[in-house]
């Protein structure tokens, strides 16, 4: 692979004043596509989280005031759920939602991503806002950006299958 093909195969993460991360990935594939993968309960399970777990969609109700709830369960059987609230919905182009994670109850980021045709593919633009300083680099430190460049990697391979 060359440097190029890494550097597009990576998600840029950024910290963006003090309460804030960007992220920025390439996907070869148009937005209509990657905005079904994001929105589709079928296909969500099949890229979201560590490749190392398997996600269940417990609740999925997408559209704007919708609730989603997704659990990670690892090999031993083990589960961690992340919840949150469709804040925005555009076909295509982007979807706005709030992100807890059930381990820290009260601690909600505001996530938004966009979708951008970039050539034959998308430029997925992802913003975060949290509340405090400290949330934004206790997600950081958590591993977000190893488990977002895992869960793009299989989006990657999702896409790749025609999905």
């Amino acid at each position: 692979m060359s440097s190029s093909d890494q550097q597009t195969a990576t998600a840029n993460v950024t910290k963006k004043g003090d309460r804030e991360i960007t992220t920025e990935r390439h996907l070869a594939a148009p937005p209509e596509r990657v905005y079904a993968a994001f929105t589709d309960p079928e296909l969500v399970p099949r890229w979201w989280g560590l490749e190392s777990s398997e996600t269940v969609i417990d609740e999925m109700d997408v559209r704007v005031g919708g609730t989603w709830r997704f659990v990670e369960k690892t090999e031993d059987g083990e589960g961690t759920a992340f919840r949150g609230v469709y804040r925005e919905l555009d076909p295509g182009k982007r979807v706005a939602q709030t992100f807890e994670w059930e381990g820290m109850p009260g601690h909600v980021s505001v996530d938004t991503i966009t979708f951008e045709a970039e050539g034959d593919g998308t430029r997925a633009i992802g913003h975060t806002i949290f509340h405090y300083a400290e949330e934004r680099d206790g997600m950081i430190d958590a591993g977000m950006e190893k488990g977002l460049n895992q869960s793009y990697d299989q989006l990657d391979r999702l896409l790749a299958e025609g999905a």
